[in-house]
């Protein structure tokens, strides 16, 4: 393996593609240290000393942007607005022919909907960069921090709309830094910019841990996270990549003097098929209420019942709920990323077959069969992952923060193994050894 580093380094091509990509990466890392104008940082700083800054409302948000967000630093909101943005607008292409006939369309259509997708993101920013800076200047970001209200000073319409307008400008501008990567660089540019970021709040993590605990000063608790971490990236890297294989086969054609087909291949059916977009839409869900309970005036009891028992993330009716959330929105996208009557029409028109399934209708049941079946066991893997840090905040205390679990090891285990992927073929176009032997 590290031969195969050394290799990658000496390749010219690669190279550049590999120094660009850390070079981005650099620049993406110091705008989420630059504070935006009209922010007392000091008073920032004050307030995350004293609070957990992934226990919060924001703390989600504040995982994607790599602690910018309760920063409030000009790459606050960081990727989750592009994020946002692609759900929907992949939600909406199955509602609205429009976008569906789009997609059709090849490339044209794509760079369409690329296009639109910006579009959504900026005005998603402008909403999540207002109601960023309505709540730190109500002081409800930071609850129970006694200088919350002095984070900013001066609270003018002028300043105000200066805020705004530079967090959805640093979104706008990570959007680009991704596409660059994307384009310049090695992997997939919003993915690579979402590890950095999800990578970046570990260190802190671990180290917390280790001085919030009691047996030898803190180590056996961090030795301890350390193993369950390894071993929560060796399941993960096990489930992402175990799939279904569908086998397939092609009957042969004669056109004029030629045969066609004839081939054998398979279609290969993930086990966790959604990825990780259940545990995002569950999280986004649980907030809602959570959010218009906070804004709420006064006290009432259906704001208090909200306070009590969707907040904490180890109530048990948080847990439930969190937890069958996950398992429906798997199900949920499975079903509209995945159409086995579209597949199984495909496969007729080619002289396509599943041995011993009739073509047509019999191999769209047969199809929609074999992915209930299997997205069962991939709804409770997420499921159960999304639940480690809630396990961990029981077993560990309320105030640690748990990093290997939950979204944050399952997007960076895909997006490693697929960067991976990505520079082993770049090798084997100039060697028959890859990355990974």
């Amino acid at each position: 393996m590290l031969t195969a580093f050394a290799r990658a380094f000496k390749t010219p091509d690669l190279r550049k593609k590999l120094l660009f990509t850390l070079g981005i990466i650099v620049i993406y890392r110091l705008g989420t240290h630059i504070p935006i104008p009209g922010i007392d940082y000091k008073n920032v700083q004050t307030c995350i000393d004293a609070a957990n800054a992934n226990q919060g409302l924001f703390g989600l948000v504040n995982m994607f942007s790599g602690g910018a967000l309760l920063q409030i630093t000009i790459f606050a909101l960081g990727i989750m607005p592009y994020i946002t943005a692609s759900i929907i607008l992949q939600l909406l292409t199955v509602v609205i022919p429009r976008l569906e006939a789009l997609k059709k369309e090849g490339q044209a259509g794509t760079a369409k909907i690329t296009q639109y997708t910006r579009y959504l993101t900026i005005a998603l920013a402008i909403l999540q960069g207002t109601g960023l800076v309505a709540t730190a200047r109500t002081g409800t970001l930071f609850q129970g921090c006694p200088v919350a209200s002095e984070i900013v000073p001066d609270q003018s319409i002028f300043v105000t709309i200066t805020m705004v307008i530079t967090m959805t400008a640093g979104t706008a501008c990570v959007m680009w830094l991704g596409e660059l990567i994307t384009d310049r660089g090695i992997g997939n540019g919003m993915s690579i910019l979402m590890f950095i970021s999800i990578a970046a709040t570990f260190p802190a993590a671990l180290w917390g841990i280790k001085k919030q605990g009691d047996l030898a000063d803190g180590w056996i608790e961090f030795g301890t996270v350390i193993l369950v971490g390894l071993f929560m990236v060796g399941l993960v890297v096990f489930v992402e990549q175990a799939q279904r294989r569908i086998p397939v086969q092609y009957a042969k054609r004669m056109i004029g003097r030629r045969s066609y087909g004839g081939t054998s291949t398979y279609i290969p059916l993930k086990v966790n098929q959604a990825g990780i977009i259940p545990v995002i839409f569950a999280s986004s869900l649980l907030y809602i209420p959570a959010l218009v309970a906070q804004f709420a005036g006064g006290q009432s009891g259906w704001k208090t019942w909200i306070e009590q028992n969707l907040t904490k993330g180890d109530h048990p009716i948080y847990i439930v709920t969190y937890f069958v959330l996950i398992v429906f929105f798997a199900f949920f996208y499975v079903a509209i990323s995945f159409n086995p009557e579209e597949v199984a029409d495909n496969m007729k028109k080619y002289g396509g077959f599943i041995p011993g399934i009739r073509a047509g209708r019999p191999t769209a049941e047969y199809l929609s069969y074999v992915l209930n079946r299997i997205t069962w066991p991939g709804s409770l893997y997420l499921g159960l992952i999304a639940l480690v840090p809630t396990m961990a905040l029981v077993g560990f205390g309320a105030n640690q923060n748990f990093p290997f679990g939950g979204t944050s090891i399952l997007i960076i285990v895909g997006v490693g193994l697929e960067t991976v992927k990505q520079i082993e073929s770049q090798l084997q176009q100039r060697n028959y050894e890859g990355f990974l032997r």
